[in-house]
């Protein structure tokens, strides 16, 4: 296919005329997609329906940024309380049997979901607890564990109740039936009726409300055997009911005086009502409730991203938004006189339940969620609560793609962000030594800048990679120099953009903050490569550079990259064969490359905090979306990441000088 279309676009060219850019421009756009060519839309993008750069393998890959499961400490006590929402509906039911086929439960939502757009992770896959069954209570044991070792202290259980009738509620009683599952819980109401809107059949009608006084006080009398198990969660002594859509109900006002003088004269005493802000947005009292609770992505209001994207599913009618302007809209938002509770969400992605039409929120990393809890944990402190509620959304949201249990991509990584916020350690960063990390395929180059570096930063911290053919050379340079180097072996993948994710990943995780990166810059199809490796070592290291340059980052915390001066390029007008995947990491990663005069660090040698790369870090990347080593010079994923580092920064909120 590949041979054939370019002899036919050669032949074209030599029974047409056309003007010498026309033709490189087409010549480059075939190459750009790697032998899949299609017209361009208005604006220079692929139309809908371009073929991915390379094939979609596997959705289990693990990303950049995956973190495997470890032991950790946390503070005693607790900053907040976390309370993490919970959806139960991942074993079978009668109702579900007859409405979707038998044995259905959420997992077969989660399977169905299939890439829409270029870097899209989907189907989103379990990981360490697997396609669970919630009527195995050993499951429900292990996912208070996990909650608890990783600092979350109750789930907000969805609940389902149709006047009288309840359905999922096999977990729920379970949960309350084992008093050995030692976490706190607490329900929200789901009321809203169901309908077939998942497989497209409109507004059928499934199971209705059916909302009166006496259901209301059927309702309440029902829910106050779980309010008053001890482990229920309580919010200044209050049991803790939510309501997820208070507009529904024909009288809010009147439903929670009643409920208000059930609990009052049947021994449950005084309770807590809130709401979760998901449709209605108002102040509590104004429906006779104590509280609201944030509830994103929704009610964020954050614009599309769609028509930037490269599509894979020209019929795909859902939207793409950036999950990073969602996440800064809520940490922006002014205080309300009301009380309400911060929400928090570490994804979202709803291809599972709406197949080519959800809505999915791209560029959302571990760190950024940390960064998003830091923020909440800093606005609970100015609170007079003790150990106030901050609500994630959610624990197993698997076909919304709002998860915190381990998955397949990520690992653990969401339950690591969320107990390094509650340990606070960002603030230990800035008085950690620096890091040097260098990758190493010319041994003898090597050894020229471990040279370099003995005489100026004898004591920081050194991490060398290279690949495992290279091990014993690397080993003998490191041996003969007087610098103590951690060594880590990686595949011959991604020249030295990819092993440094991978190393950046790890480091970002262990605290570091202050980063030089280097590697032995040969650019053989060069005349003056090894002139413009010089260049590069003498700017950064020699002649006082080194010390400088940690002076002047220590001295300005958002002074997040220094690159050499000869070496930052105007962005645009160096694309060469890398616009589309560049534009494309881009959007995914949520740094926007368009509204300013960006420049990229050529020959990608710098200093960097490393804070300021996470949403690069972090991102979903994959080792196999880097191309093995063929000699390339230009076109590859290693070359448009390099054009983004410098962007990611100045998106970060950070300075490059």
């Amino acid at each position: 296919m590949r041979t054939t279309l370019f002899y036919a676009l050669r032949a074209a060219f030599r029974l047409t005329p056309m003007p010498e850019a026309t033709r490189d421009r087409l010549r480059q756009r075939f190459l750009d997609t790697r032998g899949d060519w299609v017209p361009e839309g208005p604006k220079g993008k692929a139309q809908s329906g371009a073929q991915p750069r390379r094939p979609y393998v596997r959705s289990d890959e693990r990303a950049i940024g995956y973190v495997a499961y470890e032991k950790g400490e946390l503070p005693d006590p607790l900053p907040a309380t976390l309370v993490a929402f919970y959806l139960p509906q991942f074993h079978t039911i009668p109702e579900n049997d007859a409405w979707w086929g038998k044995g259905f439960t959420e997992w077969r939502n989660v399977t169905r979901a299939l890439p829409q757009f270029e870097g899209h992770y989907q189907p989103k896959l379990p990981g360490d607890l697997g396609f669970y069954d919630l009527r195995n209570v050993e499951v429900m044991h292990e996912q208070a564990r996990l909650a608890r070792e990783y600092g979350i202290s109750a789930f907000c259980f969805y609940f389902y109740w149709f006047g009288g009738k309840t359905l999922l509620e096999t977990p729920l009683r379970n949960w309350l039936n084992d008093k050995t599952i030692d976490l706190k819980f607490c329900l929200c109401w789901a009321n809203e009726k169901w309908t077939r809107t998942w497989d497209g059949r409109g507004n059928e009608i499934l199971i209705d409300q059916q909302h009166s006084p006496e259901d209301d006080i059927a309702f309440i009398e029902y829910v106050a055997e779980y309010m008053r198990d001890p482990r229920y969660l309580r919010v200044d002594g209050r049991p803790l009911l939510v309501i997820y859509r208070p507009g529904l109900l024909p009288d809010m006002l009147a439903t929670a005086e009643r409920w208000r003088n059930w609990c009052l004269e049947n021994g449950v005493g005084a309770i807590e009502l809130a709401y979760v802000q998901s449709f209605d947005n108002v102040a509590p009292a104004s429906f006779g409730l104590d509280s609201a609770i944030e509830f994103p992505p929704n009610s964020s209001g954050v614009p599309a991203v769609t028509d930037q994207l490269s599509l894979l599913n020209p019929a795909f009618s859902g939207s793409v938004k950036s999950w990073r302007a969602m996440a800064d809209s809520f940490m922006e938002r002014p205080s309300q006189r009301y009380t309400r509770y911060p929400g928090i969400n570490p994804s979202w992605d709803n291809q599972g339940r709406r197949p080519g039409s959800g809505v999915a929120y791209i560029g959302a990393t571990p760190y950024g969620y940390g960064r998003w809890l830091s923020h909440a944990l800093t606005r609970c402190a100015s609170s007079d609560a003790i150990q106030p509620p901050i609500f994630i959304n959610a624990w197993n949201e698997w076909a919304e793609g709002a998860v915190l249990e381990p998955d397949l991509r990520w690992g653990h990584a969401w339950l690591h962000a969320t107990r390094e916020s509650l340990r606070l350690k960002e603030e230990a960063r800035k008085m950690q030594r620096p890091c040097v990390v260098i990758h190493a395929w010319y041994p003898s180059i090597l050894a020229d800048i471990l040279e370099r570096l003995a005489n100026v930063a004898p004591r920081c911290r050194l991490v060398v990679t290279t690949a495992h053919h290279l091990e014993a050379e690397v080993r003998q340079v490191i041996e003969h120099a007087s610098l103590t180097a951690e060594l880590h072996l990686h595949e011959n993948r991604g020249r030295d953009i990819l092993p440094f994710l991978k190393t950046a990943s790890r480091l970002l995780l262990e605290g570091e903050d202050l980063v030089l990166k280097l590697h032995t810059k040969r650019s053989p199809h060069l005349s003056n490569g090894d002139l413009w490796r010089e260049s590069l070592l003498r700017s950064l290291i020699d002649d006082g550079a080194y010390a400088s340059a940690i002076s002047r980052m220590r001295a300005d915390p958002i002074m997040g990259m220094i690159a050499p001066e000869d070496s930052l390029l105007p962005l645009k007008a160096r694309m060469g064969g890398n616009d589309r995947a560049t534009n494309d990491l881009a959007i995914r990663i949520g740094v926007d490359i368009s509204n300013y005069d960006a420049h990229f660090a050529a020959g990608s040698m710098f200093w960097v905090r490393l804070p300021s790369l996470a949403p690069l870090i972090e991102s979903d990347l994959v080792p196999s979306e880097f191309e093995a080593e063929a000699g390339q010079i230009d076109g590859t994923t290693a070359h448009a990441v390099e054009r983004l580092f410098a962007a990611v920064v100045r998106g970060a909120g950070y300075k490059v000088v």
